[in-house]
């Protein structure tokens, strides 16, 4: 499926129950507005709140084995990621080879990773768009999972988690207002948050007890300095 078809499918589906779970934003005093005009981050345009409660609606939808769109964007997932042109079971070890945990490709969270939790049970088919070319290391996920024990799927969906709370607490308001869009800002960060853990895990040479580390940084990073990270994914693009 391609990213454009899985997108409108998102945007057309009812969504009521993920959208139930929305969280109002708080109310504000006057002193906290005040604050916020001085020195915080600016609001999101009324005109892109849609887009961002179609974001957030759409983390909170579930992997569900009946949607055949869901299905086809699992799929979609492993073919890329293992460069094969076959599909694969529903379930089954292949799963745990891309760095899922278990065999379903829609596990919680290895308990190696600690202080990590992530209510996204799959990875977001808009944020699963990883730079290209790719790292090197990357090429074949299933080699690198094997070879250095990287959780690659379960810290994709870490990234989505890191992404998605950013735009909740509208800490990509001002790059959002810039391009006048949301999505493409969420894919792109998720793309750039994960340019900088491959970056990390092979300069530190990493293991998944070193994961959590490498999360507390992604999500300082993308929270605090998150054109800085949009900035290394142009750079690195442009060569």
């Amino acid at each position: 499926i391609s990213f454009t078809e899985a997108l409108q499918h998102f945007q057309s589906a009812e969504l009521s129950a993920s959208r139930g779970k929305l969280r109002a934003p708080g109310r504000r005093g006057t002193l906290a507005a005040l604050l916020r005009c001085l020195r915080g981050p600016p609001r999101l345009c009324p005109q892109l709140r849609g887009e961002q409660e179609l974001a957030l609606a759409m983390a909170q939808c579930a992997l569900d084995d009946s949607e055949r769109v869901h299905m086809r964007i699992l799929q979609t997932i492993y073919r890329q990621l293992t460069r094969s042109r076959l599909g694969c079971p529903r379930y089954g070890a292949h799963w745990e080879e891309l760095g899922f945990q278990g065999r379903t490709g829609s596990s919680p969270l290895p308990e190696e990773i600690p202080k990590i939790h992530s209510n996204l049970p799959w990875n977001l088919p808009v944020l699963s768009q990883l730079p290209q070319p790719l790292p090197l290391s990357f090429l074949n996920a299933g080699i690198l999972v094997v070879s250095q024990n990287f959780p690659f799927c379960i810290m994709s969906v870490n990234i989505t988690r890191i992404v998605i709370q950013a735009l909740q607490e509208e800490r990509l308001s001002r790059e959002c207002n810039r391009r006048q869009q949301v999505i493409g800002v969420l894919n792109d960060l998720h793309a750039a948050a994960f340019l900088r853990l491959s970056r990390l895990w092979e300069q530190q040479h990493g293991t998944v007890a070193d994961a959590g580390f490498f999360l507390k940084e992604l999500e300082l990073s993308t929270k605090k300095k998150p054109r800085q990270l949009l900035k290394s994914l142009e750079a690195y693009l442009s060569r």
